[in-house]
């Protein structure tokens, strides 16, 4: 039997710990690595066209299914181009392994063709960032990296040189057992009994939920009636937390809607369970704050705390929830309810009646109709920008939906190249990418991954021809948008000449029925849905300084000759614009 090189082992490693696919572009310092591949019918290799969608596709596979998902790169660019991606991965806590290929190790540090140094440019979006350069490091620093990645939730980067693949592997290297799960973290009696000590204390409660909710939504609920509490949600917690939920009262945040943001205001106690909620401004700093993580470095990073609680959302509630007295004071939370109530029906509702005869196409109406057309199972990835306000506020999740978005990292065109690793993990599951035309338009060219693979995604593509959410903040910061517009093809004719099915909607009554044949087409395909530029995300809560910064904006709109366009948006958003 021919002796084992290090591309080899490498590649049983992935196996061993159940990888089904690495995503990348080949590239000679990969070839031995690729062609290991190549001979493992364990293992697939995914190539992709640009190695940013490598990068996006295999974080969005972690998190479909929890376990570890792998990329590479070649050397210098090639690795490179993986890092915006990792970035998002790592931020998502979604455990990836990335291979970085190097350069000739002799040559490194000379100057080499193509030298960069991965060992010092992942350090920052990784947990593990280690070079082989020698086979003898073999299998260990693999399995340290992949334990890493696994066990803390997030990106390990290798860097292998060439040479050193091609290298024989070490004889009689030993495999130690692989992390496969993360472990259940309880806090300690003392924290369990000061939490239930102050909720006992309380009279308005409100829960604020994240992603740490994930696998949590039976104990939260439980919580929530014990206490009566109203629990809102940020974007990421909305797939967790929203649905089969009497005490539901939406997002906060500029992307949120209902009551969210009145209930963590108005309570006397509020409870952050699982959430990393990164804009402080819509945050209290006059109420009492607790805060419930499994990652103690994101204990009071965003909020000054009166009690730090380390442990997973799921099984501090299990030891929590039977020490508290139960409450059966509702006011509160019928207030919140009835608030979050009236801001649905008032806002979020209005742009989906009597939408039938308005074009260009109102976003929400396209939101909304793909809500009610999309699988109960569908996995939904969302752009950055504008779409996400769509996706919060429109698709309804159920528990077996999942929302996918750069909701930590915020990068544009993660959408396609998140549905294509969700696509991989279930042929027959229904995928859909709600891309923005800007966001689409960066990573277009892996539009071409789908055709080759047959990959059945659905891209749906709000297409207003503008970078939307950048308009609205130079608005609001007082600025006329300036450098947003962009100028776009027949998304649905590029989409055919592609190879896929394509097609072009402008006015509301073709919406349904088009959205329904790109749904149930069994391959992959596109709808490109001309939307109305002028739609706004109008946030719950709106400070003096965001109207004055519009007011102003809107005047040097007209002093520039814009008038026609600013009476547009008034039509479009007066009627629902919250006053401050």
């Amino acid at each position: 039997m021919a002796k084992q090189n290090v591309a080899e082992q490498f590649v049983d490693i992935l196996v061993r710990a159940s990888v089904k696919r690495l995503y990348g572009v080949v590239g000679d310092s990969l070839n031995p690595v690729v062609d290991a591949i190549r001979r493992n019918s364990a293992i697939d290799w995914i190539h992709v066209r640009h190695e940013e969608t490598a990068a996006f596709a295999a974080g969005a596979e972690a998190q479909i299914t929890g376990g570890l998902a792998a990329c590479a790169g070649s050397c210098g660019p090639g690795n490179l181009h993986l890092i915006n991606g990792l970035y998002d991965a790592h931020r998502s806590m979604a455990p990836v392994l990335a291979l970085a290929s190097h350069i000739p190790s002799s040559e490194i540090g000379l100057g080499f063709f193509q030298e960069t140094h991965p060992e010092q440019l992942f350090r920052e979006c990784s947990h593990y960032n280690e070079m082989i350069s020698n086979p003898q490091q073999m299998p260990r620093l693999v399995q340290t990296a992949i334990q890493h990645a696994i066990g803390r939730g997030g990106v390990s980067v290798v860097t292998l040189p060439g040479d050193i693949a091609d290298e024989p592997a070490p004889d009689k290297a030993a495999e130690t057992a692989l992390v496969t799960s993360r472990p259940t973290v309880r806090p300690g009696d003392t924290e369990i009994d000061k939490l239930a000590a102050m909720i006992d204390e309380a009279d308005k409660i409100t829960l604020f939920c994240g992603s740490g909710t994930a696998g949590a939504h039976a104990e939260v609920m439980e919580f929530a009636e014990k206490i009566k509490s109203p629990v809102g949600h940020a974007l990421r917690g909305k797939e967790w937390i929203q649905y089969d939920n009497p005490y539901d009262v939406g997002m906060s945040g500029l992307l949120g809607y209902g009551a969210a943001y009145e209930a963590t205001h108005e309570c006397d106690l509020l409870i952050l369970l699982g959430t990393d909620f990164p804009y402080n401004a819509f945050l209290p700093d006059d109420v009492k704050i607790a805060q419930v993580d499994v990652r103690p470095e994101r204990l009071g990073r965003r909020s000054k705390l009166d009690l730090a609680v380390w442990g997973d959302v799921k099984e501090t509630l299990r030891c929590l929830t039977p020490k508290v007295s139960p409450k059966s004071n509702r006011r509160f939370l019928d207030k919140m309810l009835k608030k979050h109530a009236d801001a649905l029906d008032g806002v979020v509702k209005a742009y989906t009646r009597k939408v039938d005869k308005h074009v260009p196409i109102h976003p929400e109406y396209v939101a909304s109709v793909l809500d009610e057309l999309a699988d109960d199972d569908a996995v939904f990835t969302v752009d950055t920008g504008m779409c996400n306000v769509w996706a919060a506020r429109y698709i309804t999740p159920n528990g077996r939906r999942r929302i996918i978005g750069s909701f930590s990292h915020g990068s544009m065109a993660n959408a396609l190249p998140q549905a294509i690793g969700a696509q991989f993990t279930d042929r027959g599951r229904q995928v859909v990418s709600m891309s923005g035309d800007g966001g689409f338009s960066m990573l277009m060219g892996d539009f071409l991954t789908l055709v080759q693979y047959d990959l059945p995604v659905k891209v749906v593509l709000f297409n207003n021809s503008s970078l939307g959410m950048v308009e609205l903040e130079m608005m609001v910061a007082g600025l006329p948008a300036h450098g947003t517009a962009n100028k776009n093809p027949d998304f649905a004719a590029v989409a055919r000449a592609c190879g896929a099915y394509g097609v072009r909607v402008e006015k509301p009554k073709q919406l349904p029925g088009a959205l329904k044949d790109v749904l149930r087409h069994k391959g992959p395909a596109l709808i490109d849905i001309v939307t109305d530029p002028n739609a706004l995300s109008i946030p719950p809560k709106i400070s003096k300084e965001m109207v004055t910064g519009f007011a102003l904006s809107a005047s040097k709109m007209v002093l520039d000759g814009g008038v026609g366009r600013m009476a547009q948006m008034a039509r479009s958003n007066l009627r629902n614009m919250p006053r401050p």
